[in-house]
């Protein structure tokens, strides 16, 4: 049944369509069961397994895991989570969505996904960032204040890492690796790798510099705003020899059967996250006055199919992009939610994004 589905889908798919992605990110949020009581990690782990697997039947381009350590989300392994996708599904590219580099060992990072590109025939993709979270500081050992110096280092070692059969590379945050060959290899075609960008000039050019392709996360306010980095992105890659990469987003979105519902049930568990984070931050509680505006006037794209297809094409029009990636888990918002909105993305938005798009 799946595998029908996923032909019916591939099949409606026109040489005329602009070359574009639809993905799915979760970070494994802990949901409620129908008691109303929040689940057990196992249990979510392997609910998000399923989701990967209905989002592969349905014809999604890409599933991202994102990476946390602590108790609201039940992710910390991100590439066991996908390599449990990898073994049932066919077509899905798989990826992070971050990975937190900083506080990772680039060649243990690189060797884990270079194993799921193996698995998967070649279907892995990793998203490097610095998260907005630092819980894997003190629980890994590093020290806060090396925040920027960690990443830039490491970056640095996991693109000599693809680019190099040998390595041959001297930093500051490690010992220095000298005539290394790391295994397994990766096998032709390589590993796309992906920068997240939160919103700061200088990891724009930072993508630029490394020549991989852009990820804007961009969870609050009019998408539009980011127009800024896209235009100083394409600046800086004019000022090199090498062709742009693309360009992708990641915001957070529900689809439902009506706009109602839709907005109803994602606002309950992406109220219950988001007051929980801002205890820690320091900031007021969230309303629903404020949700409805981020859903209308800003980058939450929640809605039937037709009003979330129509908000991910103008900021795919408005900002250039190849890749919408919607974070798709809200919260403690329940598995079954998810997976309904994950039938719809597949089977509705992302036939309506690419008539949308295809038609200018």
């Amino acid at each position: 049944m799946a595998e029908d589905k996923q032909s019916a889908i591939l099949k409606k798919a026109s040489p005329l369509e602009p070359h574009i992605e639809l993905g799915l990110d979760t970070f494994g949020d802990v949901t409620v069961g129908s008691d109303g009581k929040l689940l057990p990690h196992d249990e979510v782990l392997r609910h998000v397994v399923a989701e990967g697997v209905l989002a592969d039947s349905v014809g999604i381009d890409f599933i991202g895991i994102g990476e946390h350590h602590r108790d609201d989300f039940a992710v910390s392994s991100p590439e066991i989570v996908l390599a449990a996708i990898a073994s049932q599904t066919s077509h899905i590219r798989l990826g992070s969505a971050v990975t937190v580099l900083s506080s990772d060992d680039p060649v243990r990072l690189f060797q884990r996904f270079s194993t799921l590109n193996a698995v998967s025939s070649g279907r892995a993709e990793v998203i490097l960032g610095r998260g907005s979270f630092t819980e894997s500081f003190p629980l890994f050992g590093y020290e806060l204040h090396d925040y920027e110096i960690l990443f830039e280092d490491k970056l640095d070692l996991f693109a000599a890492l693809l680019r190099d059969k040998e390595i041959n590379w001297e930093g500051k945050t490690r010992a220095p690796l000298k005539h290394q060959k790391i295994f397994p290899p990766l096998a032709a075609g390589g590993l796309k790798t992906w920068i997240g960008v939160g919103g700061s000039p200088e990891s724009v050019v930072r993508a630029v510099r490394y020549d991989m392709p852009m990820m804007l996360a961009i969870i609050g306010g009019d998408p539009k705003r980011f127009r800024p980095y896209v235009d100083l992105y394409q600046r800086a890659y004019a000022q090199t020899e090498r062709a742009p990469k693309p360009l992708g987003v990641h915001s957070p979105g529900h689809v439902a059967d009506t706009d109602e519902r839709a907005r109803d049930e994602a606002y309950q568990g992406y109220k219950t996250l988001r007051d929980r984070i801002g205890r820690e931050r320091g900031w007021g509680p969230t309303s629903r006055a404020e949700f409805d505006n981020e859903v209308t006037n800003g980058s939450m794209y929640v809605g039937t199919p037709e009003t979330v297809a129509k908000k991910i094409a103008a900021t795919m029009q408005a900002l250039g992009l190849m890749r919408f990636d919607m974070k798709y888990s809200m919260g403690t918002m329940p598995h079954e939610a998810a997976m309904r909105s994950i039938e719809l993305y597949g089977t509705k938005v992302a036939p309506m994004v690419r008539e949308i798009l295809a038609k200018g």
